[in-house]
């Protein structure tokens, strides 16, 4: 039994200075090295808090000195001992600790340890595979603590600015009715209704929608939610929110909180002081000047429409495009000029595999537009799409003539690749560029379904102008939506919700569902619109995509404490895993069965 365990720490691994020279103090922890130095034992003893070096000298406990020979990596010490200045010239000014060291008089070894699969440091070189299997162990590296030390300060700091505004937290279900509309659902059987399912929620929407129905004016919740969609680097299956909705707030008002609670994050966790208010972009600007709805403000080369030139000049191959009703677009790549032949292909490939039937170029140089296309077009009309552009001697311009989504999507793809290709964002996780996408569409023809789909959720609220288009023009309907965009990544989507179940009904009808599919899916939250709702809107930002960004982390995994593989897998745990059939059978559920 431990005795230094039941006497307690006096100090963790990060605390001592040199004022403390003198002290007797008790620490515990992990062995990050050891060392032997002729006869001295030196130990690297690790904590959350930091790194302490502590000594085993055998002309102050022979007991000590002889534990201390036989401690590896990763055992777990508790250690009794005396804090004494580091000889001179032997400090460490790049640990906290640097200055002193413990002479270790009492040593006991609480736990040891198998040889780790990786060494627990942050120039590790483990593939993501085995450090996603041993989660535990990697947890242990520094840097990947400080972002979760991080996050924990980022979401006091929300509950703080919230709690400060009058928001309440409430919890919401996590077991409730299925709602496809988007993404796909995750189920859950029912034991006791036996052949019905519940679902995870993939967002609190209509809950927190009927909190404000029930006299809730400013509702928050940081809460989980689940998706089972297609994954990738900044995406997984559950995910947190900062969920948030307000009464009676008009958007202006509701975009300068918002704004507020991105200020005092980012002053809490980085010390940046952020510079509300964020710009607001169109939609339709967002997609002309950067072909995305999720704009990367951090740089220049802007797309730009060139159909006009493309239709007066005798490039059939665009021509051909714009009387299809393709659109052209181009944008100017800086100093592009002197790529080589190669590197060209390897854009044009790209342009392809992106969806472009091809992609066009031409280089400005001293000497004008050289291209082998540059014949087709005649006087002046390369200039114009120079100065369209602003493109300069030495740039490539890069265009595609396609349906208008693909243009725009192909070009606002490469315009990122590229910067990030030719160092336009180098420094660029130090900058910050936030602003507002506004002005979306309401719906989305979807051509393989043959029906409308929202472009946000059901619930958006139209234009009021905008209504009576649901019976001529749905597509033209304007949405009172609005995404909060930082460096090209949406981290947060909200909108002005529906409160008149009228507009919800000829919404649900929009998106193919007549009244008895509508009462079916929704008809507890259609009643409740009918009790006196009031005008009422909120946001979600992507909890785990803003400690991405805050960090500088390349992939979400590395914020969130076990995440899945693209997969979604559990390494770890193993999860999903399969299931006793007798478990199954209490459920109702046949066919399936647990992998053998």
């Amino acid at each position: 039994m431990s005795t230094l365990l039941d006497v307690g720490r006096t100090h963790n691994c990060g605390e001592l200075r040199a004022a403390d020279v003198g002290s007797e103090v008790v620490l515990m922890g992990w062995t990050h090295t050891n060392r032997d130095h002729g006869g001295l034992i030196f130990i690297d003893l690790r904590d959350r808090y930091g790194l302490t070096q502590v000594v085993a000298d055998p002309s102050y406990s022979e007991d000590a000195h002889r534990l201390a020979d036989r401690v590896r990596s990763e055992w777990v010490l508790a250690l009794k001992g005396k804090v004494i200045a580091r000889p001179e010239g032997m400090a460490n000014p790049n640990l906290a600790t640097g200055e002193v060291e413990v002479r270790i008089t009492e040593l006991e070894i609480l736990s040891e340890a198998t040889t780790p699969p990786f060494p627990i440091d942050d120039e590790s070189t483990a593939g993501e595979t085995t450090r996603l299997e041993y989660r535990y162990l990697d947890l242990r590296r520094s840097a990947l603590r400080e972002n979760f030390l991080l996050r924990h300060r980022a979401t006091q700091t929300i509950r703080n600015y919230l709690t400060e505004n009058d928001f309440v937290d409430v919890e919401t279900p996590v077991l409730t009715r299925s709602t496809p509309e988007g993404a796909r659902d995750y189920l859950v059987p029912s034991r006791v209704q036996r052949g019905s399912f519940f679902a995870l929620p993939q967002s609190p929407q209509m809950f927190k929608q009927i909190l404000m129905v029930a006299g809730f004016d400013r509702y928050y919740q940081i809460v989980r939610c689940f998706r089972d969609e297609d994954l990738r680097a900044d995406r997984q299956p559950e995910f947190t929110q900062i969920d948030v909705e307000t009464s009676f707030m008009n958007r202006e008002s509701f975009f300068g909180m918002m704004e507020g609670l991105m200020a005092a994050i980012w002053k809490e966790t980085l010390g940046v002081e952020l510079s509300p208010p964020f710009a607001r972009v169109p939609y339709d600007e967002a997609i002309e000047r950067y072909g995305t709805d999720r704009p990367d403000r951090r740089f220049g080369m802007e797309l730009a429409t060139i159909s006009d030139i493309a239709a007066a000049s005798g490039f059939k191959v665009f021509k051909g495009a714009i009387e299809k009703g393709g659109v052209a677009r181009a944008m100017a790549g800086p100093g592009m000029a002197s790529a080589s032949r190669k590197e060209i292909d390897d854009i044009i490939a790209r342009a392809i595999e992106l969806g472009a039937g091809g992609l066009a170029w031409v280089k400005r140089t001293e000497k004008g537009y050289e291209s082998n296309i540059a014949k087709f077009f005649g006087e002046g009309q390369l200039e114009e799409i120079g100065a369209r552009t602003g493109a300069k001697v030495g740039d490539l311009l890069m265009m595609v003539a396609d349906k208008p989504e693909v243009s725009a999507a192909v070009l606002g793809q490469l315009r990122q690749e590229i910067a990030e290709r030719i160092g336009l964002l180098e420094g660029g996780e130090k900058k910050f560029e936030f602003c507002w996408v506004v002005d979306f569409p309401l719906l989305e023809w979807n051509e393989e379904e043959g029906r409308h789909f929202a472009l946000h959720h059901p619930f958006t609220a139209p234009v009021p102008e905008d209504i009576p288009l649901f019976d001529t023009e749905p597509t033209r309907i304007r949405a009172l939506a609005y995404d909060m965009v930082l460096n090209g990544l949406e981290i947060g989507g909200g909108s002005t919700r529906i409160h008149q179940r009228e507009v919800q009904r000829r919404m649900f009808e929009a998106l193919g569902m007549d009244d008895e599919e509508a009462e079916r899916r929704f008809g507890f939250f259609m009643e409740a619109l009918s009790y006196g709702t009031p005008p009422h809107g909120g946001i979600a930002f992507g909890l785990d995509r803003i400690i991405m960004l805050l960090t500088g982390s390349p992939s979400i995994r590395d914020v969130i404490a076990f995440p899945k593989t693209q997969r979604a897998v559990c390494l770890m745990t193993g999860a999903p895993s399969g299931v006793d059939h007798l478990q199954l059978r209490e459920l109702g559920i046949r066919g399936a069965q647990p992998p053998r």
